[in-house]
């Protein structure tokens, strides 16, 4: 894999599953086993450092599988991320952000609903202060309502000058928010599209995704 995220861009990786884009995520993070190569980030060299001081540089991980604390209530859930930068959201900013989350503020993790969920963990990370977000799948099985909400936000985000680097089988939603994409196939990024390529790309979009 090799590519270039630009500050205050949206990219996204796109593919199949098993193309080995989460993967890439977690490489990031140094959540992998083994690492080689290098990763760079704001001119730091990150290979080989510990997770924790990776997301200290101000890098927010939202993962696939949301990592919500199911005996917490929505609000005690946003009260726990560490500060790893400033300018993290307040309560009220993430509130004016989600209002569904305001209205389940109360309720525990597991009465949420999936989409709840997903914008629970997301919020959780913009509490944080990180300023480059990698975001998983974060549209994956999700009713359209709640997927078109998580696509304000994003856009809501970039312009407040985030970085944002989306993981996404869904095109549909990814495309219009990204600036570039990449296709990733077999661990290797296949093809880099421009928003201003996507209509003449649509049809090659279609083939490699399969839908």
């Amino acid at each position: 894999m090799d590519f270039t995220v630009r500050r205050g861009e949206c990219i996204s990786l796109l593919g199949r599953n098993g193309a080995g884009r989460s993967t890439t995520l977690r490489a990031v993070m140094g959540l992998t086993g083994r690492r080689s190569g290098s990763i760079m980030l704001n001119g730091r060299e990150v290979v080989g450092m510990a997770p924790h001081r990776i997301a200290q540089l101000g890098v927010g991980y939202c993962p696939e599988e949301r990592g919500i604390y199911a005996s917490l209530s929505c609000e005690e859930n946003l009260q726990l991320p560490p500060q790893v930068g400033s300018g993290g959201l307040s309560l009220d900013e993430i509130y004016d952000m989600f209002p569904n989350l305001k209205e389940r503020r109360n309720s525990q993790g597991t009465r949420l609903s999936g989409g709840e969920q997903q914008m629970l963990a997301l919020a959780r990370v913009l509490r944080t202060g990180a300023r480059l977000l990698l975001l998983d799948e974060i549209s994956e099985g999700l009713a359209p309502v709640i997927v078109q909400k998580l696509g304000e936000v994003i856009r809501q985000l970039k312009q407040r000058d985030y970085t944002i680097v989306l993981v996404e089988q869904n095109f549909r939603f990814a495309a219009p928010l990204a600036d570039r994409m990449f296709v990733v196939e077999h661990g290797q990024i296949a093809a880099e599209i421009a928003q201003h390529e996507l209509e003449q790309k649509l049809g090659y979009l279609q083939d490699m995704l399969g839908v």
